[in-house]
């Protein structure tokens, strides 16, 4: 895939050409106007707006603040400079992870808009056709590949990429029930380490929060150690 970038006063898309034609400083109110459906994102961080686009789908997510601060600032970041804006951050670690043929959403777009000494920002990627959230097939009691998703969460730490927010909500099963992971927002790429291990405990307490909920099916010990079979085994050598 290739990038391009346009800008004007106030306003930056990196967008990929071969999927977006015409970008513009309104490149999310014109999406919106194309909505086909919305998905309700976790942990109060807003919503997933699904638009039409030719023959596919595109996921566009307005970037929103979580914790404390959301109560203040809800969708403002601190301007320090285009390149380090977490749009065109999260759309080159995307297009990175895309390029190495890992399964992620394939990015689209990433804009800013600045607004003074803050900006707002916007991502949208191809949708992943029938996929839902690790998280709903659990509550929905629904069969899980616990062995494959360990494989595709240690082929993700073989090309060192780290998940700031690895959890049952940003893991997807497509119509097959193969894994991806998506909102690489504040990922980066690192050398091997002890954040490896810190990303499944993440994960792992993500599993026991969801198994807690009223009347959510109760956590998997087997199933956790099939996905840490899986994990291991895909490492390096097997």
């Amino acid at each position: 895939m290739s990038a391009a970038v346009a800008r004007g006063p106030g306003w930056g898309v990196l967008y990929d050409p071969a999927l977006l034609s015409d970008p513009a400083p309104d490149l999310e109110a014109r999406l919106r106007a194309r909505k086909v459906d919305r998905a309700s994102a976790e942990r109060g961080r807003g919503e997933v707006v699904f638009v039409a686009a030719a023959e596919q789908q595109w996921a566009l997510r307005h970037y929103r603040r979580g914790g404390w601060i959301a109560r203040f600032i809800e969708d403002g970041y601190p301007w320090l400079g285009e390149s380090r804006t977490r749009s065109f951050r999260e759309w080159r670690m995307l297009a990175r992870l895309h390029a190495a043929g890992l399964p992620v959403p394939r990015p689209v777009a990433a804009s800013w808009r600045r607004r003074g000494a803050c900006y707002q920002a916007d991502l949208v990627t191809v949708r992943i056709a029938g996929a839902a959230p690790l998280s709903s097939r659990l509550a929905a009691g629904a069969e899980v590949d616990w062995y494959d998703i360990g494989r595709t969460l240690r082929s993700f730490h073989e090309h060192g990429a780290f998940h700031a927010d690895l959890n049952a909500h940003n893991i997807l099963l497509d119509e097959r029930g193969a894994a991806w992971l998506l909102d690489f927002d504040r990922g980066r790429f690192r050398a091997p380490g002890s954040w490896q291990q810190r990303n499944l405990a993440r994960l792992e307490r993500s599993l026991q929060k969801i198994a807690a909920e009223p009347g959510a099916p109760p956590f998997s010990e087997q199933g956790w150690a099939r996905l840490q079979g899986g994990y291991s085994e895909a490492g390096p050598g097997a």
